[in-house]
């Protein structure tokens, strides 16, 4: 668990990370460098959650190594089946991670939403939908290692 106390609120503690898989963790399907570290030394923490369409068939594989677990979502769209996702975990102990169309349910069912711009861009409803907008996935990590980030971002 990871515990965040913002100024004059309650603290927020966060179980679960939920993160989408292509254009967030990876470039064309392939993990980006630095993700698998970051997310492992997560994993001790905190529930890792990995939801992919896995437009490239690249995820499992990619993904052996991370202390986490892989969603394939069913074929389609996917915004719904990610938000609900979030629900189903509890959104007050969720934080999700993503940067497409299809992620902005999962931002806003969360506790704490990041919207990563990452090498495939992101979608104006992510950013619509997140806490935090991040340039890319490692500095997004980065602020749950590093807890002090996220507060001097957030606070009021």
């Amino acid at each position: 668990m990871i515990t965040l106390t913002l100024p004059g609120n309650e603290p927020v503690h966060f179980r679960h990370l939920v993160l989408d898989y292509n254009g967030t963790l990876a470039c064309d399907g392939s993990l980006i460098p630095g993700v698998e570290d970051k997310l492992n030394k997560l994993a001790k923490f905190l529930d890792v959650h990995i939801l992919t369409a896995d437009t490239f068939g690249l995820c499992r594989s990619s993904c052996q190594g991370i202390n986490g677990k892989i969603h394939i979502l069913a074929p389609g769209e996917g915004l719904a089946e990610k938000g609900q996702f979030a629900l189903a975990l509890g959104p007050e102990c969720v934080v999700a991670v993503g940067n497409g169309a299809n992620d902005a349910l999962m931002l806003a069912h969360s506790a704490l939403g990041i919207a990563v711009i990452g090498p495939e861009g992101a979608a104006v409803k992510a950013l619509q939908n997140a806490d935090v907008i991040v340039t890319d996935i490692n500095s997004g990590l980065d602020l749950l290692l590093n807890t002090k980030r996220l507060v001097a971002t957030l606070r009021k």
